[in-house]
């Protein structure tokens, strides 16, 4: 049976010196936007009535909505095989290139964008820092470090365009729970967030950690709360109480990380998702999680991306979670 219906929805290796970050993006990340961008800067009106192929993406449509200017896709990873994979990674991942994602952003009509370091890579951030000079000034990266980085390394992080660190607790790698409170104390003086990924059950266990950081915290994937349970679960309280402090914020993304109905729609998404974004709207941001490495069939961005559209029907609500809410968190 096929995994898609009409509408085409589918179900350590090393230390990063300030001398590498420099190298492959610096502060020049920050600056003019790279040699790619011009491929892909397409104008509304060139891109609608097209057909698009996008690499790791199913389908060649775009959503049902039109994306407002500097809409900003918040969560991607890059991949590469140019760079060594974190020992005892054992997986196969497929290059997922600067330019790759460029075809998916004249599909979806985006153009900012926050690249993720996937745990594949460890605390080698290099494929982040060279992906964020290629890019350029439409994006910024969360980066991944553990208790040994420097003071210097975190600051050319920060000057590649790094605006936070993540914890991918989900998955065993490079980053421990007992971590998090000392690296959100070190990159405080930076501005930055720490962004965690965990099992939901783990979020409403580590409730008091939460409330002790000293910096804002950014749950992915609508904190992995199981749709089936949605606000009764113990960790949407959890994540509630902190929206209502101010402190945090939640991607709407990976509906199918949390869904147990799956496609065409995710239908059971739809409340656990208006439920976040109606307690703070000024809180909620959106991802694609392209490449989706974690599926073997591909979903179709365009359908994940007009799911919004339906938790959330008014333009000017949705623009303030494409973006009002990055360019605050991220600093663009």
């Amino acid at each position: 049976m096929n995994a898609f219906d009409d509408t085409g929805l589918a179900v350590r290796a090393g230390k990063l010196t300030r001398r590498t970050t420099l190298k492959l993006g610096g502060a020049a990340a920050l600056g003019a936007a790279g040699p790619w961008n011009a491929a892909i800067a397409a104008t509304e009106s060139e891109r609608m009535g097209k057909s698009i192929l996008a690499p790791h993406s199913a389908g060649s449509a775009q959503p049902e909505f039109p994306l407002p200017g500097d809409a900003c896709d918040a969560h991607i990873h890059i991949f590469s095989q140019r760079f060594p994979m974190a020992a005892g990674d054992t997986r196969r991942i497929d290059d997922a290139s600067v330019e790759d994602y460029g075809q998916l952003q004249q599909r979806l009509g985006s153009s900012r964008v926050v690249v993720v370091q996937p745990s594949t890579y460890g605390t080698d951030n290099r494929c982040l820092v060279e992906a964020l000079g290629r890019f350029g000034a439409t994006a910024r990266g969360i980066a991944v470090v553990d208790s040994s980085v420097t003071d210097d390394e975190l600051k050319s992080l920060a000057a590649a365009g790094v605006r936070g660190i993540r914890f991918n607790i989900a998955r065993a790698g490079a980053t421990r729970v007992d971590m998090i409170e000392p690296l959100a104390r070190r990159i405080a003086p930076l501005g930055w967030h720490v962004q965690i990924h965990m099992e939901a059950d783990e979020i409403a266990h580590l409730a008091t950690l939460w409330e002790r950081l000293p910096v804002p915290i950014v749950f992915d994937h609508m904190g992995r709360i199981p749709a089936k349970d949605g606000t009764a679960h113990p960790a949407y309280g959890v994540v509630r109480r902190l929206l209502d402090r101010g402190q945090t914020w939640v991607k709407l993304s990976a509906a199918y990380a949390v869904s147990a109905e799956g496609a065409p729609a995710y239908a059971d998404v739809a409340n656990l998702a208006q439920a976040l974004h109606q307690a703070r709207p000024d809180r909620m941001l959106w991802g694609s999680d392209w490449p989706h490495s974690s599926l073997k069939v591909k979903p179709d961005d365009a359908v994940l991306l007009s799911l919004l559209g339906r938790w959330i029907p008014e333009a000017s609500a949705r623009s303030q979670v494409l973006v009002d809410n990055p360019r605050a968190l991220y600093r663009f």
